[in-house]
């Protein structure tokens, strides 16, 4: 089986364009595409909900999944990494990424090409979680600077849905990070508004709010 993966993650970019390119691109090599698994509008969404999964469940070794660029299978680079991984590496699937000019098959062993780019998008994954644990760190910092306590203290019984990444939210928000992408990129559910008040509360007695940083 041969899949063709699109997705947008914003209002300008297309179905079409995407389409186009992989057609063009099957055709030039002699592929015929079987099947198109697509989502529109899905950087909101998790990786279940953008579909992956469900291509990823379907594969069998010596399938073909043709994308038309790396930033389409993932939002970072280690879920990107992951994805490629689980195509090329645990499915045995072929992954054609046709603007990189990447041809990942799991049946060419002598690919010197290929193996030092997977080494190098490791390192970068690897890179990207230390830049995030930095980040992470200077928040707490900054929220402790500011006699924020952060936790949920002992005996408390969750009364939100956003109780469970409670650190994860105020770090955020004391990086600056805006609430509309704390919500859409970080946690991937809940809604601005909620978010917003969710915040607010927290930091009543602590830190004045700014609106400034929700827009």
């Amino acid at each position: 089986m041969i899949f063709g993966y699109i997705r947008v993650s914003t209002i300008e970019q297309n179905l079409a364009g995407q389409r186009n390119l992989i057609n063009t691109y099957a055709k030039q090599n002699n592929l015929k595409i079987n099947e198109w698994i697509e989502l529109e509008i899905s950087s909101k969404k998790s990786i279940q909900k953008r579909r992956i999964d469900e291509l990823i469940d379907r594969l069998s070794a010596h399938d073909v999944v043709i994308v038309s660029e790396l930033s389409r299978l993932g939002r970072s680079i280690k879920e990107t990494l992951g994805i490629i991984e689980a195509i090329v590496d645990k499915k045995l699937a072929r992954l054609i990424l046709i603007k990189q000019n990447l041809d990942l098959n799991p049946e060419d062993k002598n690919n010197m090409t290929n193996k030092i780019l997977i080494t190098i998008f490791s390192m970068l994954a690897e890179l990207e979680r230390d830049f995030i644990s930095e980040r992470t760190k200077e928040g707490m910092r900054a929220l402790a600077a500011k006699g924020v306590k952060l936790g949920k203290p002992k005996g408390v019984v969750q009364t939100s849905m956003y109780d469970k990444d409670r650190e994860k939210i105020l770090e955020l928000y004391a990086m600056g990070v805006p609430i509309s992408k704390i919500v859409n990129h970080h946690l991937c559910y809940g809604r601005y508004l909620s978010l917003r008040s969710y915040i607010k509360r927290c930091f009543r007695n602590h830190v004045k709010f700014d609106n400034k940083k929700s827009q």
